[in-house]
């Protein structure tokens, strides 16, 4: 029996449910791709008054220092000269709970910078890892459907997660990544952070360089199991939340080193995969890290509300020599964080003390709506241009542009020599110790055997046989032995 036609909310047929409408192969999204926005901003207002994603968090201020010259790739002032510091205030989060939701949990972590410049605040939205489940947004609110709790049960169902993973042969190598031994960080303080999107920088001579930025964790990668998760979570819910606040207030301030990987923009054409797929990592070996500087946290908020949960981070929030790349999840996340936090918090969240700039003040002609505050611009002409001395456009992009070529339309990201959804999975399995592929499979195997159908199994199943021969028969084994027991 052939399935109905999925439509648009205004019942339009939906030709293209994969991929995002794009200005050419590979190239920038388009505005008039009427599914993608309607999905994400549907999306967007499903829940109220907490995050959708990201509603389990914790946040501080510190610094970011410069440690080393980086002028030749970006002309941002903030990354200008060594020994420049700019204030920051960060947050850390669980993806797919609740607000009520432990800390301690299987789970990607967010990881979010926002960087107070005295060119406007710049906004640095990533996560724990490196690489993330789906690489077109269009797919994303699906995917976080999967992981959240299921509309009939109200619990989260292995059915509903493995079946979208054994549809989304691209999810392999980031289910490797969150079934291993770093899927729980002990705390938010013992995790690295990575932008895991692919960024652009601009030079001052006009040179652009695609840029992925990596935060090591000075204090060392500690990681759970799952049963010191378990009893964690059971004693303290908030554990990671404490393990901040304290470390913090007893004056132990967490710090991580910002490398970052660049890549001449004439390269990425002629990659051997895709450079702008957030479900690939750049080897090293190819694009070494650089130092950068330090990222220093060394004071709690004085209201979690106020600091934590109105704290509005958006990856469109640039400032001049920093811009966005082809990225498809990141082109999406352009439009979906700010429109999260309209929604959310209202039109006027960025005059909240945690979100306003601080070391530069914001000149514009934005006016009223709610929680509109100070008399919004007062007596001011809002508009422009105007005579009246009213701030006026610079003319300076804040980075190089994109080219672009092609027709409009849905378009699969462009074939590059060794695309694979499965080569980085296998390569992360490979890395690992014995113990770690041991833990990794009895973590996979675990929620695997729970699912009912044997065909969403057995997908999942060819997932990890394509990543490696071992990793599948191992995961294979183990799931047969659970499901005889």
């Amino acid at each position: 029996m052939s399935k109905r036609a999925l439509t648009t909310e205004s019942g339009a047929p939906v030709a293209d449910n994969q991929n995002s409408a794009s200005a050419g192969v590979g190239g920038p999204l388009l505005l008039q791709d009427q599914h993608l926005l309607e999905k994400l901003a549907r999306f967007n207002r499903e829940r109220i008054p907490e995050r959708v994603v990201h509603a389990r968090g914790s946040g501080a201020y510190g610094h970011f220092e410069v440690t080393d010259d980086v002028t030749g790739f970006t002309h941002a002032d903030f990354l200008s000269e060594i020994g420049r510091r700019t204030e920051v205030f960060a947050r850390f989060s669980t993806v797919a709970d609740s607000l009520g939701g432990a800390d301690a949990v299987r789970d990607p972590r967010g990881f979010a910078v926002k960087f107070y410049t005295a060119e406007g605040n710049y906004d640095l939205v990533g996560n724990n890892t490196p690489v993330f489940f789906v690489k077109d947004p269009v797919k994303f609110p699906d995917f976080i459907h999967s992981q959240k709790r299921d509309p009939f049960t109200g619990r989260q169902e292995p059915d509903n997660v493995w079946d979208f993973w054994a549809h989304s042969p691209e999810a392999t190598h980031q289910v490797t990544w969150l079934m291993g031994d770093r899927g729980i960080p002990a705390s938010y303080r013992h995790m690295n952070g990575y932008g895991s999107h692919t960024y652009q920088w601009t030079n001052a001579e006009g040179e652009a360089f695609f840029v992925k930025y990596h935060f090591k964790t000075n204090q060392g990668i500690r990681s759970l199991s799952g049963e010191q998760a378990a009893e964690i979570a059971g004693k303290d819910p908030s554990s990671h939340q404490t393990d901040l606040l304290q470390a913090i207030e007893r004056g132990v301030h967490p710090s991580w080193t910002l490398y970052v990987q660049i890549m001449p923009a004439a390269e990425a054409a002629d990659y051997r995969f895709n450079p702008f797929d957030l479900t690939k990592v750049w080897p090293h070996a190819d694009h070494p890290l650089r130092r950068v500087g330090r990222l220093v946290l060394d004071r709690n908020p004085d209201n979690v509300f106020a600091e934590v949960e109105q704290a509005a981070f958006s990856p469109n929030n640039f400032v001049p020599g920093i811009g966005p790349s082809p990225d498809k999840m990141l082109q999406g996340r352009l439009f979906a964080y700010a429109d999260a936090q309209r929604y959310r918090l209202g039109v006027n969240h960025t005059l909240l003390a945690v979100n306003a700039p601080r070391a530069t003040t914001a000149h514009n002609y934005g006016r009223d709506g709610l929680m509109a505050v100070n008399g919004q611009g007062r007596r001011a002409k809002n508009y422009e241009p105007n005579s009246y001395d009213g701030p006026a456009e610079t003319g300076r992009p804040l980075s190089a542009p994109l080219p672009v070529s092609g027709h409009t339309g849905t378009h699969e990201a462009p074939a590059h020599t060794k695309d694979d959804d499965f080569f980085q999975a296998g390569e992360l399995y490979r890395l690992m110790s014995e113990d770690e592929r041991q833990r990794l499979v009895a973590n996979i195997a675990g929620g695997l055997s729970q699912v009912s159908r044997d065909d969403v199994i057995e997908k999942n199943l060819a997932h990890f046989h394509a990543a490696d021969p071992d990793y599948g028969r191992r995961v294979e084994e183990a799931v047969r032995a659970l499901r005889e027991d």
